[in-house]
């Protein structure tokens, strides 16, 4: 089924999945996860109404009882899932996806996400056979007041003074304007506050420059410290500077591990494979561990988990926290990043200048190509690889990823698009752009069209 994905089920809504798919996982998932009582949020999009009917109507014929948070963000139904101890928890999105697509978000006990090695591969495969017979009593579906309130009262514990700090939030038209501003106050300006599930001011994607030039626009307008952007459910964020330049996200791991590192020496950070070398050299110089592994929330989660670690994130702008139940939370990190913003302003620094310092290399940010045979493409950057002189380490458990003392590179097949994604990192811009260039040489005769 087209709409299955590493991480969670998503597509174009009545094209790739449909009302009937959405029935069928709601009547298999209880069993799956044993679930008696089912949590389920959802964001603005116009078809999540449609979704909440079909899934809550599986559920309930399954004997599940439907706990409906309603609008929210994704974030939220984590905590909601790990705080009030459910066995299974949905959020219906498609995070930064377009307005034409949905999806859900499926979580078991803990906030332990539902990924492809943990769950969705069975789920798809009972969807496709027949289903469970219908439970002798069916299941309620009741609201869930005030759960959101919970949410936004525990966020707020973590809210910095950020007076002095002059920021510009833009929330996207997404499910982050429903707590925002009731995290960071008035005192700050907002932009796409009005929840409307068509994005009509820019996509909801933070990483595309096209849904950054509005805030960057704003804050170079108004002379702000700093731009802060939530993706369509308010699980990625992502940050501009005082001149409205874009920060690659994964700068700010770095930020978030000296946080933690001033009251845990020593501390595990997590990282994904295509992490910045200034990032890591930056997490060991303030004493930490950093380690990288494979992209995905429902990777990282675990790997979280695993290692202790007491932060993480991806180049992506998911940010995770031991302190959120190993989840990725785009207010927490926000939060983190804006009080180190206006420590640095008192002591008359910018963030641009806290950016600098971690981001020191040459970096190509991650490039997209159409590759019909990814694995053919891999294995011929990797026999190009090895024959060059043998490099400090390669580590392949996400595509693959070689680093020599110099320069290093990642080449890794997409989970949930038809890419074949690449990441070159350099010493110089001289020698980044060289070895760019022959590595896509070797993928030239895959490349389609």
């Amino acid at each position: 089924m087209g709409a299955f994905h590493a991480y969670d089920i998503r597509g174009v809504w009545n094209a790739d999945f449909d009302a009937d798919t959405v029935y069928r996982v709601g009547r298999c998932l209880p069993g799956l996860l044993g679930a008696d009582r089912v949590l389920v949020g959802r964001d603005a999009r116009a078809s999540s109404p449609e979704l909440f009917e079909a899934l809550s109507r599986g559920l309930a014929e399954a004997g599940a009882d439907v706990d409906d948070v309603g609008l929210c963000t994704t974030p939220a139904t984590y905590w909601l899932c790990a705080e009030r101890g459910y066995a299974a928890a949905v959020m219906i999105t498609a995070s930064h996806n377009a307005k034409e697509y949905n999806g859900l978000k499926i979580s078991r006990k803990g906030a332990l996400p539902v990924g492809v090695d943990s769950g969705l591969k069975e789920l798809e495969a009972m969807i496709a056979g027949g289903l469970p017979p219908k439970a002798a009593k069916p299941g309620a579906v009741r609201e869930l007041p005030g759960a959101l309130d919970d949410y936004v009262r525990f966020q707020s514990l973590f809210a910095p003074d950020i007076a002095g700090l002059k920021v510009v939030f833009d929330c996207s038209n997404g499910v982050g304007a429903l707590v925002a501003r009731r995290i960071y106050g008035g005192g700050a300006a907002y932009l796409n506050e009005e929840l409307d599930g068509s994005f009509p001011n820019h996509p909801p994607n933070p990483l595309l420059p096209e849904a950054t030039a509005q805030l960057s626009a704003e804050v170079a307008r108004t002379g702000a410290d700093l731009g802060v952007i939530f993706d369509g459910d308010a699980d990625r964020v992502a940050f501009v500077d005082e001149t409205g330049a874009f920060v690659r996200p994964d700068t700010m791991i770095a930020v978030l591990a000296e946080h933690y590192l001033e009251e845990e020496p020593g501390a595990r950070v997590l990282c994904d494979i295509r992490t910045s070398r200034g990032v890591t050299e930056r997490v060991s110089a303030l004493g930490g561990e950093p380690h990288l592994w494979k992209v995905g929330h429902a990777f990282a989660k675990v790997r979280l988990r695993e290692l202790g670690a007491a932060c993480g994130g991806e180049l992506a702008g998911h940010y995770y926290f031991r302190d959120f139940h190993n989840c990725d939370s785009a207010m927490l990190c926000a939060s983190i990043v804006l009080g180190r913003a206006a420590a640095e302003k008192r002591a008359g620094r910018r963030f641009s200048d806290l950016v600098r310092a971690i981001d020191v290399y040459a970096n190509s940010g991650e490039c997209n190509y159409t590759v019909p045979d990814k694995d053919g493409a891999l294995a011929a950057v990797r026999a190009w690889a090895d024959s060059l002189p043998p490099p400090d380490r390669v580590l392949d458990f996400d595509g693959v990823r070689y680093d020599w003392p110099d320069w290093w590179f990642n080449v890794r097949k997409s989970n949930t698009e038809p890419y074949l994604r690449l990441i070159v990192e350099a010493k110089t811009p001289e020698l980044l752009a060289d070895r760019k260039a022959a590595i896509e040489a070797a993928l030239a005769p895959f490349i389609a069209g």
